[in-house]
């Protein structure tokens, strides 16, 4: 079980979560709506601490993180437990596609390299990227790029993978196969936490839809709930505006 609990974060004197609260079962794909800067990709952040919160609780089993007091050891043990995709891909440019996915198995989890290399080439194979080990970030589109960000968190066997807008930097010709990725890994039963514009993608894959404004969790459930029989004032009104009601 992964917890989320009262989770608050502000920049200055802006309060961008307002006591946020999730439940996150294994297997379980949970996507977040919302309009622009209504704290879905700080809620990201902070859930693995590249941004830490004032105040709440991350719990991911047995590993629990305060915000009001925590230690390194501790930030370190959360982030063993998570894979972060962000949305720009954040690839080194000097490493090739099967070094990159193989860098953090080497730097963090301390494996031999032609160990992490090895298992580097196999998620590659795994994501359709088999013959691009070799190429550097440069040389390959933009799909293929997040791809392999993709690859890179998968490699840590995550408990719980963060997709931040995994397509929003993605000309539209390379969304198809970013999303078909994450389906792929859905249909695996792997623990997601995604922030996305796609509602097809919330309509299809997502367990459960959670709807942001202001901070704050306002209305979540099933897609048939959210998507069909909204309740919420403001819901209804993002849907209005991306053209779903």
């Amino acid at each position: 079980m992964i917890t989320i609990s009262n989770l608050h974060k502000s920049f200055g004197h802006t309060e961008v979560l307002r006591g946020v609260d999730i439940d996150i079962k294994k297997g379980e794909i949970i996507v977040i709506i919302g309009s622009s800067g209504t704290g879905k990709s700080t809620l990201l952040r902070c859930v693995n601490f590249l941004e830490c919160p004032e105040q709440g609780e991350i719990s991911i089993n047995e590993v629990k993180v305060n915000a009001e007091k925590h230690t390194k050891a501790d930030i370190l043990a959360l982030r063993r437990k998570t894979g972060f995709v962000f949305q720009n891909y954040a690839l080194f440019s000097h490493l090739t596609a099967r070094q990159n996915i193989a860098e953090g198995l080497i730097t963090v989890r301390e494996w031999k390299k032609n160990d992490a290399l090895k298992y580097a080439q196999k998620i590659l194979d795994d994501i359709g990227l088999g013959d691009k080990g070799d190429s550097y970030p440069a040389a390959l589109s933009g799909g293929q790029q997040q791809r392999v960000g993709i690859g890179r968190a998968m490699a840590f066997e995550p408990e719980l993978l963060l997709f931040d807008e995994p397509t929003s930097a993605l000309d539209p010709e390379w969304v198809g196969e970013v999303l078909s990725l994450m389906k792929k890994l859905a249909k695996q039963h792997q623990t997601m936490l995604v922030v996305t514009h796609e509602m097809q993608f919330a309509r299809e894959v997502a367990d459960r839809v959670i709807y942001m404004a202001n901070g704050k969790i306002v209305e979540q459930g099933t897609p048939d709930q959210i998507f069909k029989d909204p309740t919420n004032p403001q819901l209804i009104k993002f849907l209005n505006q991306v053209g779903i009601q």
